[in-house]
């Protein structure tokens, strides 16, 4: 399989219009990410484009302006299949397609046409490494909280082992517990991560890098080590 090899990422003064075109959702953005394996928390109030960034990155909606690079190609040259795979993105409502919870894991890795010995292993070896219990492994969707699904659906992205992870409000149906383990395995994981979440205290924990998306405008990015975290707080709340 062809894969892509670097997961630098560019985006260069990107806009997207609403369907009728009279408001502007994401307004010239622009940012790059050079480090493989760097961790980006995405911050804002509701409505103000984080999400359809995150889409952006993974080919779910196309810029009317500007472009999205990677490793200096655009997003629209690679074939989509490949892409996805490279890419991998955990919506904020998990959906396992209506399977067995050990058969949504290996399901990426399905499509990947990897090896079946090989899948079963990927799967029980993050199942163990992300604490996912044996009692979940044969329930059904409907069988899980909101939370297991959601822990679930996390799990499934990094079986996938892609370059780039894409992760839309995570930790929002996580109770504390969860959510320190969430930071524990996330901060070994060697693919570049993009997080969209309000828990602040989650992306200052894990992130080596925060935006701060406002109305549509990238109106901060900043380490976070450096970040004005009192500021960002009063802002989004």
């Amino acid at each position: 399989m062809e894969t892509i090899t670097s997961a630098e990422l560019r985006l260069d003064r990107v806009s997207v219009l609403s369907t009728l075109g009279n408001a502007t959702l994401i307004d010239r953005v622009s940012f790059t990410i050079d480090r493989p394996g760097c961790k980006v928390g995405i911050v804002g109030a509701s409505g103000a484009g984080k999400t359809t960034l995150l889409r952006l990155v993974n080919r779910l909606g196309t810029p009317d302006r500007g472009q999205i690079l990677w490793r200096g190609k655009s997003l629209a040259d690679y074939p989509a299949p490949m892409l996805r795979q490279q890419i991998q993105m955990v919506p904020q409502e998990p959906r396992l397609l209506g399977m067995r919870v050990e058969q949504a894991l290996a399901y990426p890795l399905q499509l990947q046409k990897i090896p079946s010995a090989q899948i079963q292993q990927r799967v029980q070896d993050w199942c163990q490494r992300a604490g996912v219990p044996e009692e979940w492994r044969s329930r059904q969707e409907l069988e899980l909280s909101v939370g297991q699904r959601q822990w679930v659906s996390l799990v499934r992205g990094l079986v996938a082992q892609p370059q780039i992870l894409l992760l839309d409000e995570p930790t929002s149906a996580l109770d504390p517990g969860r959510i320190d383990q969430f930071v524990a395995v996330l901060k070994t994981v060697q693919c570049t991560v993009l997080m969209v979440s309000h828990q602040l205290s989650v992306v200052e924990q894990l992130c080596d890098r925060i935006l701060w998306i406002d109305r549509g405008n990238l109106r901060l990015d900043s380490p976070t080590t450096t970040a004005n975290w009192s500021e960002i707080k009063e802002a989004i709340g």
